[in-house]
């Protein structure tokens, strides 16, 4: 049965919450929207709705919603919901919820993470990487100027989807690999995912132990994604989750590896279109809670990347927004900063806005690409100042002349604001609370709950990128205070001032 409750919206109220990947239309409360979080299959999600006005919604199961003029309504079935509303603004409904509902682990990932950009290979490499091709890209890194970081292997560098064993043909001395790679100051993550490929022998073994995902028949559940069709680990069984831990512990045990990039992980939906049958779990799980299970799995190792999780908040996990394309416009750079506030308002504070430039294998690969230098330069600009930031497309070898500058000028940025973004992932550790916040967050009540398009780091902070192609300046909101430019600039707010902002410039202000 359909249980529906009504929620009348306040003046100038407005709501943050459900699917991160819609971040571009929030705050809600001003359109029409609507949205079922039984059906999530597009990045991080939570249940929860959070109000500037210091109201919030929860419930430990999915439920629908939808706001049309000045109400809300919450479709939840038979599952119990809460409603608060003893709350006064943003920053003091967060906290209440997050520490109810998610709590900080006390954890956060390794250092390095927010000191340093991260590396990864897919788009150097996509399907195709190769030992000498990964030291290569690292000596490259340094030798242009950029720090070590995270390096992360992506995709097809082990035997098979399940086989988590280092391709030999590919990598002939992986051990001697990441030897070299950690003596140039990396730290290494390895891409993996929870499935398995049909008709393989570790198939065939972990079919015997009843390791994996079935379907009502019995037989394994094969499940359709980007790369074909595989099996799937069940990872509502300990046996299963101790086993694939096992493969993972073996790799930091036998080659020093830091880290994983654990890719995929949707929620398994049983009347999806890409199942011919219904599933079965070993232990029955609700409704999205396999996606929360993969995701602890994460849990235990100090570098692991995400880029689907549900009810996953407070945890030591990177957290990536979903592929992005190269493009201006929503999907692209147009999403990162909406996107990255409300990932920090659903409990996931080590939030990366994906791949600089976009990491859309369809863009690259299309034969109609078109890359735009101006774009990578604000793309890196806008990445800059989240909590993390990931390069993948070697800015040396796509930027020439001051466009390269600039790149390389940002991330001298970074390593700039690198220990200040890093004592701000420890205080969020402590306290749950986001790095990257929206200006309503830090100053309530001072009209700013529809401004998407600049954050503060930390409280001191302001940080507005220029993100319309061809753009040379731009209006930027000044809250209460005095600002100091990175230009030297002060401004007295608040005031909305334009400013200049130069292709080789990423505006960006602290509080006096």
């Amino acid at each position: 049965m359909d249980t529906c409750q009504s929620i009348k919206l306040m003046s100038g109220e407005y709501w943050w919450g459900g699917v991160i990947n819609d971040g571009a239309l929030m705050p809600f409360g001003n359109t029409d929207y609507s949205r079922n979080l039984r059906h999530i299959d597009d990045n991080q999600a939570t249940p929860l709705l959070l109000s500037n006005k210091g109201r919030y919604v929860w419930s430990d199961e999915p439920f629908a919603f939808s706001f049309h003029e000045d109400e809300l309504l919450i479709h939840h079935g038979d599952s119990p919901i809460t409603i608060g509303q003893e709350h006064h603004n943003l920053a003091e409904v967060f906290n209440h919820v997050s520490r109810t509902y998610f709590p900080s682990s006390g954890k956060f990932p390794d250092p390095l993470a927010f000191v340093s950009p991260q590396y990864n290979t897919w788009v150097e490499m996509f399907h195709e990487p190769t030992q000498d091709k990964i030291i290569q890209y690292a000596k490259s890194i340094l030798d242009h100027g950029l720090p070590p970081g995270v390096l992360i292997i992506d995709d097809n560098w082990m035997i098979d989807y399940g086989n988590w064993t280092f391709n030999k043909e590919r990598f002939p001395d992986p051990k001697e690999m990441v030897h070299i790679l950690h003596q140039l100051g990396f730290k290494i993550m390895l891409w993996v995912c929870p499935y398995v490929s049909p008709d393989s022998a570790v198939f065939r073994m972990l079919q015997r132990k009843g390791y994996l995902l079935k379907s009502k028949d019995e037989t394994p559940a094969l499940r359709q994604w980007w790369n074909g069709y595989s099996a799937m680990i069940d990872y509502s069984m300990e046996e299963a989750v101790a086993w694939f831990h096992e493969q993972l512990d073996d790799l930091v045990t036998s080659y020093a590896i830091d880290g994983f990039k654990f890719d995929a992980g949707e929620p398994v939906i049983p009347d999806a279109d890409d199942f011919s049958k219904p599933v079965l779990w070993h232990n029955t799980l609700p409704l999205n809670d396999d996606c929360n299970a993969f995701a602890k799995l994460g849990t235990k190792y100090p570098l692991s990347e995400y880029r689907m999780s549900w009810k996953n908040g407070g945890q030591s996990l990177i957290q990536r927004q979903r592929d992005k394309a190269h493009t201006w416009e929503r999907g692209g750079l147009a999403d990162l900063i909406p996107n990255g506030i409300v990932q920090g308002l659903m409990g996931y504070a080590y939030n990366c806005p994906d791949m600089i430039g976009g990491g859309l294998d369809g863009d690259f690969n299309s034969s109609d690409f078109k890359f735009d230098s101006e774009l990578f330069v604000r793309y890196a600009q806008c990445s800059a100042l989240f909590p993390i930031m990931q390069f993948s497309l070697a800015p040396w070898r796509v930027l020439h002349d001051e466009h390269l500058n600039y790149c390389l000028d940002i991330v001298k940025l970074r390593e700039q604001l690198g220990p200040e973004i890093l004592e701000l992932a420890q205080q969020s550790a402590a306290t749950g609370a986001p790095i990257m916040r929206h200006l309503d967050y830090v100053f309530p009540n001072e009209g700013y709950a529809l401004v998407g398009d600049q954050f503060m780091l930390g409280n001191q902070i302001l940080v507005a990128p220029v993100l319309l192609k061809g753009q040379t300046s731009r209006q930027i909101h000044f809250p209460t205070g005095t600002w100091i430019g990175d230009d030297g600039s002060v401004v007295q707010g608040p005031v909305l001032e334009e400013i200049q902002a130069p292709l080789s410039r990423l505006p960006w202000y602290r509080k006096a």
